[in-house]
Formats: C-alpha cells, sequence, structure tokens
C-alpha cells in the first residue's frame, strides 16, 4: 500500500500516526487546564469564577441539544433514503400539505429557541449586574504591552511585558509569562476598567470567563471574583497589529493576607508612577515603568 507514497510523504505520515497514537496517551490528554492552555488539551481551562462556571455549563447544555438534532436530522436523513427511493417506492404520494406536520415543525424550533434563550438571558444578565466592588483595577491596552492602574491604591501603575525566552523562570509558559504579574486577592470582586492608547486591544482571561475589548477614547468594565488561588494566562484577543501575538495577561491570585504583603512592596515601588489629579504633571505622559516585582 506504501510503494506509491515518496519517502518524503512516509515520513510525514509515519509522523501524522505517531502524533495520533501519542494523544491517547500524552499527560492531560483530553484534559481541561488551569490558568493556561496545555500540548493536547480539548476542552476549556478549568472554570475559576462562577461566571466561567455558568459558562461552561451553557456550552454542554447546548451541546446536548445540537447533538440531538444532529442526530435526528441524520436519522430522517436515511430513513427518507431508504423509505422513498424508487426502488422502494416505485409509487411516489402525491400529497403536498400536512397541516399536523407543519404545525409541530413550526413548534418544536420555537420551543427549542425558547429553552436556549431562559439560560442564555439569565448568564447575560449575571455577567453584567455588577457587584460591589472590593478591588478595582484598570487595564490600558497598548502597542504591545499592558499598563496596569489600581486607582484606590495610592495611584500604583506599572507596565506589564512578555518576558523574552532567555529571561523566563522555571515553571513559566512561553509567550504568556510578564514581568510585572496583576496581583487580586482570593474570593474578591474585581472590577477591570478597559480602555487603549493606540488601537483596538481585547483583555482576555478564559478561565474567569472575561473577554472585553480594550477600545480608545473609552472606559469600558468587566467583573471577575477568583474562586481559586493561582496564576492565570490570557492574551490579547483583538488583532492590533506587528507584535498582537506578544502581548499577553498574566493574573496572579492569591489569599488577602499575600496580596496585602504584595500591596506594601508595589506601592513602595509603583505608587508614585501617577501624578495627582489636578496637577502640572497630569497632563503629562506618565512614565514607562517596567521592572519584576518579585
Amino acid at each position: 500500500m506504501l510503494n506509491g507514497i515518496s519517502a518524503f510523504g512516509k515520513k510525514h505520515l509515519a509522523a501524522f500516526i505517531s502524533a495520533c497514537l501519542l494523544a491517547g496517551i500524552a499527560p492531560n490528554a483530553g484534559m481541561a487546564a488551569a490558568g493556561r492552555p496545555e500540548p493536547w488539551q480539548i476542552g476549556f481551562q478549568d472554570a475559576v469564577t462562577p461566571i466561567a462556571e455558568n459558562m461552561q455549563d451553557f456550552h454542554s447544555f447546548l451541546l446536548v441539544i445540537i447533538t440531538t438534532i444532529a442526530l435526528f436530522v441524520l436519522a430522517l436523513l436515511v430513513y427518507v433514503m431508504l423509505r422513498f427511493n424508487e426502488k422502494a417506492n416505485p409509487e411516489p404520494s402525491r400529497n403536498t400539505h400536512n397541516t399536523l406536520l407543519e404545525v409541530v415543525w413550526t413548534a418544536v424550533p420555537v420551543l427549542i429557541l425558547i429553552v436556549i434563550a431562559i439560560p442564555s438571558f439569565r448568564l447575560l444578565f449575571a455577567q453584567y449586574d455588577f457587584p460591589k466592588a472590593d478591588l478595582t483595577i484598570k487595564a490600558i491596552g497598548n502597542q504591545w504591552y499592558w499598563t496596569y492602574e489600581y486607582p484606590d491604591q495610592d495611584n500604583m501603575q506599572f507596565d506589564s511585558i512578555m518576558l523574552e525566552d532567555d529571561e523566563l523562570k522555571s515553571g513559566q509558559p512561553r509567550l504568556l509569562a510578564v514581568d510585572n504579574e496583576v496581583v487580586v486577592p482570593l474570593n474578591k470582586t474585581v472590577h477591570v476598567l478597559v480602555t487603549a492608547s493606540d488601537v483596538i486591544h481585547n483583555w482576555t482571561i478564559p478561565s474567569f470567563g472575561v473577554k472585553i475589548d480594550a477600545v480608545p477614547g473609552r472606559v469600558l468594565k468587566t467583573w471577575f471574583r477568583a474562586t481559586s488561588p493561582g496564576t492565570f494566562y490570557g492574551q490579547c484577543s483583538e488583532l492590533c497589529g506587528q507584535k498582537h501575538a506578544f502581548m499577553p495577561i498574566t493574573v496572579r491570585v492569591v489569599p488577602q493576607a499575600d496580596f496585602d504583603k504584595w500591596l506594601t512592596t508595589a506601592k513602595a515601588e509603583f505608587a508614585s508612577s501617577l501624578p495627582a489629579p489636578g496637577s502640572a504633571d497630569a497632563a503629562k505622559p506618565a512614565r514607562r515603568v517596567v521592572s519584576v516585582n518579585q
């Protein structure tokens, strides 16, 4: 069978077969991952916020519905092909209307859409019903890095820039790790104000169920409440220029005590980076701070 395949083709065919076999035994194959994508991953990253959990539940609910519909249509097509082909049914029916059938195929899709709409609207309401904030952060998209402000924490401001390969520490993922991580407390409601300084960017954390555009001249808002500690990664999800793929987002969720300790250090390093409102320096561009706060 392989005689007609070139050596080049055999090599790539063998590589493809090996990849398929390894997929069944690779670590985390078919499993969701927490915080970041993993090799051979299938499905969502683990949800760590109530909104992300609701999104994944809604996705699973829809998957059941669309699979049932697809199987029903497939069975109907097979039945029609077998029952009404020329050989099995040489004398075709002359019927052109069936009132009951027409009512059913109109009413059933409407009912299905109603069943889908109820949890869909409930999820949308939960996304945009903002609880009282325990912490507010402002994320500003730039070409090609993120600037973060903690407006109610002594006007802290810092830039978050992707680490190059030679800067990575053990365990840090390539193209996702940054020099200055956003740090937030565990089980606290965090409001994120999102904007941009140049072109449209997008602030996305899959494990949080958060995805929102950063639009120049506008401030959009989202929120999350992380229920599990850890480091969670995302990327700009809007085509924003040459280095679009190199402006990751990293959020570290820690217990309140650890957040307070980080806040003390961060204030000493970053608190003076924003000018006081109304001062002569307020109209000047904010200075860019690039340093590791670990």
